[in-house]
């Protein structure tokens, strides 16, 4: 295929436009999404380190968020990772060699991946959020209102915080991620 029948092809790919954009976009989504999974990565490490391990937990909604956190930072990992392949990508489109020149079914499918990983990461993190800030709402009107008590599965502890925290950051990450995929997506199949 000589470069003439390429440019036929995908005839958007080839604006420079497009490649400085796509560039710019997925080096901007690759530093927001590393911001926003380590600071729910250090959360989630210093949520599981304020827990007491010999205290058996009372409240299962908390554990069940903090699985969910875990698969949300590990799908989150996977994300920037392929935010990082986004990278590659463009590098690939703005070189010169049509031997290398990633086709346009190449990219939309890269395009498309990293979206279906961040919705679901959403979706993860979401659910996780739900919990255990239902755990804490819970916790707060289980607590009679101004008295004192000192019922150990009514308090909030800085473990409740920190999951919820964690996992608000993750939702961030993986709309951010997901937002950067579509637009991409969506100039792309222009």
């Amino acid at each position: 295929m000589n470069q003439s029948e390429s440019v036929s092809v995908s005839p958007p790919l080839l604006q420079s436009k497009f490649v400085e954009n796509f560039r710019w976009f997925s080096r901007f989504s690759f530093w927001v999404q590393l911001l926003f999974g380590a600071v729910s990565g250090i959360t989630l490490i210093l949520a599981m380190l304020s827990r007491n391990l010999s205290e058996q937990p009372n409240n299962p909604g908390i554990g069940f968020g903090i699985v969910l956190a875990i698969v949300g930072v590990v799908l989150l990992a996977f994300r920037i990772f392929w935010d990082f392949r986004y990278r590659l990508l463009g590098r690939r489109l703005q070189g010169g060699d049509i031997e290398f020149y990633p086709s346009k079914e190449d990219i939309t499918q890269a395009l498309r991946i990293g979206l279906n990983s961040s919705l679901v990461g959403l979706l993860l993190a979401f659910l996780a959020s739900e919990a255990t800030v239902g755990v804490v709402l819970a916790k707060t009107l289980a607590q009679p209102q101004a008295l004192a008590t000192n019922t150990p599965e009514n308090v909030i502890r800085s473990l409740d915080i920190f999951v919820t925290m964690s996992n608000v950051n993750m939702i961030g990450a993986h709309f951010f991620g997901a937002v950067t995929s579509l637009g991409l997506l969506n100039w792309v199949e222009e």
